[in-house]
């Protein structure tokens, strides 16, 4: 299907939002419950009619959207610690991209826990272990890793990092989908003023709608 900056921009705010989960559980011991399971839904999505479908509609990445217009928009609002993150993540979408067998490996777990979700909630501990369990033994293996920071008490929490991982996974999942939709690191760079543009309007539209 055709793709378009509408596109890029939900990709992007895919990747925030799962971003900014990790970063709240790593630091506070919990996130928003919505966002997390927006995030986790997208993984399981692996042949979405369009982009919108991965995220349940543009309105699920509302909070990756706010998120992602406060990077690009610079100044106190922006979150250095997030676009480490992001960059990693995009370093690890091109190095699996790379390994097809890996690539494979991570297909073929997805669809091992796709068949739980028929009894179990996509936020039930059963579920999120077996996410981070794929990601420990497929994704972790690439560099760069990924080092979360946060508070030591919440980090050697088992469920808090069967959270991480799993939301680490989903945020690889919209990497995926961004160089998918036709994304590059130039466009960030060059068209940073309608990444903003788009960022501001999906995340405003999303708050009104919700209002």
């Amino acid at each position: 299907m055709p793709y378009t900056e509408h596109d890029r921009v939900l990709a992007l705010a895919g990747i925030y939002q799962a971003i900014h989960c990790v970063q709240q559980i790593a630091r506070r011991g919990l996130a928003a419950s919505n966002e997390m399971e927006t995030s986790i839904y997208s993984l399981f999505q692996t042949d979405p009619p369009t982009v919108e479908a991965v995220f349940r509609g543009a309105s699920g990445v509302a909070a990756g959207a706010r998120q992602l217009a406060d990077q690009l928009a610079g100044g106190v609002r922006r979150n250095l610690e997030l676009t480490r993150y992001a960059i990693q993540l995009l370093q690890l979408e091109r190095k699996l991209s790379a390994d097809q067998a890996m690539l494979g490996q991570v297909a073929a777990g997805i669809a091992e826990v796709r068949p739980r979700l028929e009894q179990l909630p996509l936020l039930h501990p059963d579920v999120l272990a077996a996410l981070a369990e794929l990601y420990s033994r497929t994704i972790s293996r690439l560099q760069p890793r990924i080092i979360v920071q946060g508070e030591p008490l919440h980090l050697k929490n088992p469920d808090n990092v069967h959270r991480i991982r799993s939301l680490l996974l989903a945020g690889l999942r919209a990497a995926v989908l961004w160089r998918q939709s036709g994304g590059t690191r130039w466009q960030i760079l060059l068209g940073h003023r309608r990444l903003l543009a788009q960022a501001r309007a999906l995340a405003g539209a999303s708050a009104n709608t919700s209002g």
